[in-house]
């Protein structure tokens, strides 16, 4: 279905006609075709596959240059019924730069079809075997050459695909590679599955080629400068039929034939029938975490989790209440994120979440050894960002019987609060700047002082939930680098939460201080590494040897991810450890509990 037609007009109301040219002529070796709103006249091309509102042909006469697709789309469903797959035909057509977006790369095709003539039927279609002697698999870490070697990199948008139009480069260049196959007939071989299955049933998968940031679970994950182009998604089938909505990350999947298209913003596999799953990863579920606490100081543990949008009617409040009961072992304190008010959704001025988190606390109880107390602060109404009416904050979780808030000394929404000397925090617990501008239409971090029973062992804490990606461009779009949305306010957000921590560090180098949450940013990125070097904390990844490529807690799109982060201070790294709890990104889409996945540490906080 066609939504906004934005296509690059023409030089002028009279349309030039161009005649005999091949199909690799008229996609070029660029972005663009050169004959962009011009006719073309007797276009021959052997027909290799037919969609609901158009077909594709491959040329008779195949360029020997990879840069230079020999197939193409022909839009237009009045001329479905005047071919079949096998034909090999003449027409005569105009030349479309086509898209859907201004965000979106261009789809080259022929449009407005006629005198459509069928030299000979029954010819043999054969598939062009992706990763093979002819044409090798896709670049494993770069886009496009106008990243300038970062996909990541800031500033982003300093140019567009479209109007740059370089020269393809696909043995280097994931985009360039999709683009020097658009409209041809594929063959993937041994396909594993990289993502699970969108609303529409479409999926990421990669291919029997050279694949970097393979993860244990056959995913791929994000690493720094590699956001993984050797991957491509499948869409709907071109027969009518619907994918499988039951895949799973790292499902082996039967051998993929389909059509290489620019569709949404995407470079796409229609596959001529629906995906086929042939295996999926063991164990189904993953194991609970090994890091148990023996609630003594030298072997505390902690967690930080997004419950997405947790009220007290939500169904799957049990399950979240089961993943910390079971899979993360009732740690001695929980940095939980997405926390809403009692009446969730709706929209009436009520922001007390205590109702919320007795109901979360009750359902733990019921399922394990541990009543927690919480700790948190109420936000103002409706300016923490967030779906309307939740009024989501951070809270904590703690096992009285082990821990207690130091000198508790609440403060409110819009009270920030103070490193006093000693160090000591003036508000227990309390929020960091929430009036600061960083912070606009956004959770503001929430700390506490902690202290074991015996009062000998204290430490802080820092609960983060960054500023959301909301108005970022598709990784494969036309912007680049593409736009990180909100970069700006998470760099702000960063400095304004770094600086609170430096001053307890600056006032005992030795404190024990621990920050976890959803930052919505990745470690490679600029506002962590801001974060990192003005705070002095250390990524509790690097410092327990987690291999980059199992370090997620998110999956989007093509890539497992991480979005949630701990970071601890230099006194702490001795022994420390971290997993990462694959319980949602590893269930199918039916059986995600929140978007996240949560991570469970154990820490040594003795003095």
């Amino acid at each position: 279905m066609r939504f906004l037609t934005l296509a690059i007009a023409s030089l002028s109301a009279w349309v030039s006609v161009v005649e005999a040219l091949t199909i690799s002529q008229i996609n070029g070796i660029k972005f663009l075709s050169d004959y962009n709103g011009q006719a073309v006249t007797g276009v021959q091309g052997l027909v290799t596959a037919k969609g609901s509102a158009g077909f594709y042909i491959r040329s008779t006469d195949l360029s020997t240059d990879l840069r230079a697709s020999n197939s193409i789309y022909v839009y237009g469903s009045s001329a479905l019924n005047n071919v079949t797959v096998g034909d090999i035909i003449t027409l005569d057509a105009k030349v479309s730069e086509y898209r859907s977006s201004i965000n979106y790369l261009y789809l080259t095709e022929l449009i407005s079809a006629t005198n459509i003539i069928v030299i000979s039927q029954g010819n043999a279609v054969k598939p062009i075997v992706l990763g093979d002697k002819v044409i090798s698999g896709p670049p494993t870490e770069q886009y496009s050459a106008l990243d300038d070697g970062d996909v990541f990199g800031v500033p982003s948008n300093e140019s567009t695909v479209s109007a740059e139009n370089p020269t393809l480069q696909p043995q280097l260049y994931g985009l360039d590679f999709w683009e020097s196959l658009s409209g041809e007939l594929i063959t993937i071989k041994s396909p594993t599955a990289v993502s699970k299955p969108n609303t529409y049933g479409d999926t990421w998968i990669v291919g029997s080629w050279e694949i970097t940031g393979r993860n244990e679970r056959r995913g791929v994950t994000m690493t720094d400068k590699d956001a993984n182009p050797e991957a491509i998604i499948v869409g709907t089938p071109l027969d009518g039929t619907n994918n499988p909505e039951t895949t799973l990350l790292g499902d082996s999947l039967a051998d993929i034939t389909g059509i290489v298209q620019q569709v949404f913003g995407y470079y796409y596999i229609l596959p001529l029938t629906n995906l086929t799953i042939l295996a999926s990863q063991q164990p189904e579920t993953p194991p609970i975490t090994k890091l148990i606490s023996n609630n003594k100081c030298d072997q505390l543990t902690f967690s930080s989790y997004n419950v997405e949008n947790l009220t007290p009617k939500v169904q799957h409040l049990p399950d979240i209440a089961n993943h910390i009961a079971t899979y993360l072992q009732t740690p001695n304190l929980v940095f939980l994120q997405e926390i809403a008010d009692d009446d969730g959704s709706t929209d009436n001025g009520i922001v007390g979440a205590n109702l919320t988190l007795t109901t979360l606390i009750n359902s733990i109880a019921a399922q394990s050894n541990v009543t927690y107390a919480y700790a948190e602060v109420d936000p103002v109404n409706d300016v923490d960002g967030g779906a309307t009416g939740y009024n989501i904050r951070q809270a904590y979780l703690y096992n009285p019987l082990v821990l207690r808030l130091r000198n508790p000394n609440p403060g409110n929404s819009t009270t920030s609060n103070v490193v006093l000397p000693g160090p000591e925090l003036e508000y227990n617990p309390g929020r960091i700047s929430p009036l600061d501008p960083a912070f606009t239409d956004s959770r503001k971090p929430l700390t506490a002082a902690w202290e074991t029973l015996d009062g000998k062992n204290k430490f802080f804490t820092v609960n983060v939930h960054a500023g959301s990606k909301f108005g970022g461009t598709g990784i494969q779009g036309d912007e680049r680098p593409p736009i990180n949305g909100g970069i700006e306010d998470r760099v702000a957000q960063a400095t304004v939460t770094a600086d609170f921590i430096a001053q307890i560090l600056a006032e005992d180098p030795n404190a024990k201080v621990i920050v976890g949450g959803d930052f919505n940013e990745f470690s490679f990125v600029t506002p962590q590494e801001i974060f990192l070097a003005i705070s002095g904390m250390k990524d509790l990844e690097d410092v327990a040897g987690i291999p980059m490529v199992e370090r997620y807690t998110y999956l989007y799109e093509m890539n497992c991810q991480q979005l949630d982060h701990i970071y601890i201070s230099s006194s702490m790294t001795t022994d420390a450890k971290i997993e990462h709890i694959h319980v949602n990104t590893w269930a199918t889409s039916a059986g995600q509990i929140s978007d996240h996945d949560p991570s469970v540490a154990k820490l040594n906080v003795c003095e």
